[in-house]
């Protein structure tokens, strides 16, 4: 949903087991009919399409109903989920096989096509899924079919995301794990001597954030960066955006700030929404960018620097701490009095920035390039998963995502923590009557990062 471009229309049509969001024919009618209308439509899967996907029936429907398409193939649930769990499912020392299938079908039934005895005489790895539910069946006619009882056996389940889990045992004990564990589909079984191999190369486990839920509360747009952070470290991660960026409520004289910005000696930016915003509307008024002048640029920290370079220009001050205090000192050692500074900022931010520079002789104007409002709207079923699910850990990025977060009328979760950018953000969860129990020392995304897993330690 990330990658979507603005404007795409969403339709989610997840299955789980008896329970699924929209009917296979439903998808297949829906697919044809938004294609038969003109659009670019993509059919997004988990794993192959190909592999116990049914992408060949929707294949089918489209070629049967005229309409051009393109396969593009994944890798498949049965391979990667094993890796994930530190299995290879083949290996030199024990096997060079590999048998598929699906334990969706009940084997104890009559008419099953599934050939158990066949399977267990297959030399090599056997891999299946959809079949949790019917593991102890599956695993009694392996044994029947003259599979070793002591065979080793591995299942995962949500391989690669947060969720992840796996356990291990044998063809005969597993169904007794699986019910004591309480382990729940969708999973991924392995059967054979591969299984050993994980208890060398379990890598993905072994990461710092592996099993820890975090909440990440930034804007929608904004969230990605966090969220990647936190999951690259084995975090299951849930994007809750709390604030929403919308445009300044003055458009014509933000529009006006922007185009008369190569009049002033300096550009104030704090914030990546700020710069964003600025250089959006530079560009539609500018076709140059030699447009803006001589005036140099001051960011508030690394993230807004990096957004700054995005558009090719350099910054010229940088302060050692990433605050507005820390602009402010920074000024200092600039001599700027008697010179125009233009501020860009949201349209509601303390007045330390402005104060001080007025304090030092600048003749200040504040560009309001943008608001943050709380948002309304939950696409992605997060805040009913905190409610129900509960977290480690919810980060806040600024005072607003604080307040926003509150607002939305969400019990803190028991034995949850709370993560802080910073000083400022964290006196705004204390009036909340929350203390971080993180916070960075570098007033930035990375460092936000870095104090969850010194946390976490």
């Amino acid at each position: 949903m990330g990658w979507a471009k603005k404007g795409c229309e969403l339709i989610f049509a997840g299955k789980r087991a008896a329970d699924h969001a929209i009917p296979q024919d439903q998808i297949n009618a829906i697919i044809v009919e938004k294609t038969l209308q003109g659009k670019v439509v993509t059919r997004l899967k988990g794993g192959d399409p190909m592999i116990f996907g049914r992408g060949g029936e929707e294949a089918a429907e489209l070629a049967e109903a005229g309409v051009p398409f393109e396969i593009v193939p994944g890798i498949s649930s049965t391979i990667a989920g094993p890796a994930y769990a530190g299995i290879p499912v083949t290996h030199r020392d024990h096997c060079s096989q590999l048998t598929i299938f699906t334990g969706h079908e009940d084997p104890t039934k009559g008419e099953t096509s599934l050939d158990f005895d066949q399977l267990a005489k297959t030399p090599g790895t056997k891999v299946f899924v959809m079949g949790v539910s019917r593991i102890r069946g599956i695993c009694e006619e392996f044994i029947k079919g003259g599979a070793s009882a002591q065979t080793p056996m591995a299942l995962t389940r949500w391989a690669t995301t947060g969720k992840h889990q796996t356990i291990e045992g044998t063809i005969e004990t597993i169904p007794d794990i699986v019910e004591k564990t309480g382990f729940k589909s969708p999973a991924v079984a392995v059967i054979g001597d591969v299984v050993k191999e994980r208890a060398k190369i379990n890598w993905f486990e072994m990461k710092p954030l592996f099993g820890k839920r975090i909440v990440v509360t930034r804007t929608r747009e904004q969230a990605g960066a966090l969220s990647k952070q936190l999951h690259q470290l084995g975090a299951d991660v849930i994007e809750l955006p709390t604030i929403r960026i919308e445009h300044p409520q003055d458009k014509v004289e933000f529009a006006q700030m922007v185009s008369d910005s190569h009049t002033y000696d300096w550009l104030v930016f704090t914030s990546p929404n700020g710069v964003e915003k600025f250089f959006d509307a530079f560009y539609a008024t500018y076709e140059d960018a030699r447009s803006l002048g001589g005036c140099r640029i001051a960011a508030i920290g690394p993230s807004t620097e990096a957004k700054i370079r995005e558009y090719r220009f350099a910054v010229d001050l940088l302060p050692q701490k990433f605050v507005a205090e820390g602009l402010i000192e920074a000024f200092k050692n600039e001599s700027i009095e008697h010179q125009k500074i233009l501020w860009i900022k949201a349209e509601e931010t303390r007045n330390v920035i402005y104060d001080g520079l007025m304090a030092m002789g600048a003749i200040v104007d504040s560009c309001l390039a943008y608001r943050t409002v709380p948002e309304t709207e939950d696409p992605t079923g997060a805040a009913k998963q905190l409610r129900e699910e509960g977290a480690d850990l919810i980060t806040f990025t600024s005072g607003s995502t604080v307040e926003n977060f509150f607002e939305m009328g969400i019990d803190w979760p028991e034995g949850c923590e709370a993560a802080s950018i910073g000083p400022v953000t964290s006196k705004t969860l204390e009036a909340n009557g929350r203390k971080p129990a993180a916070e960075a020392v570098d007033h930035n995304i990375p460092g936000l990062v870095e104090a969850i897993v010194k946390h976490f330690e």
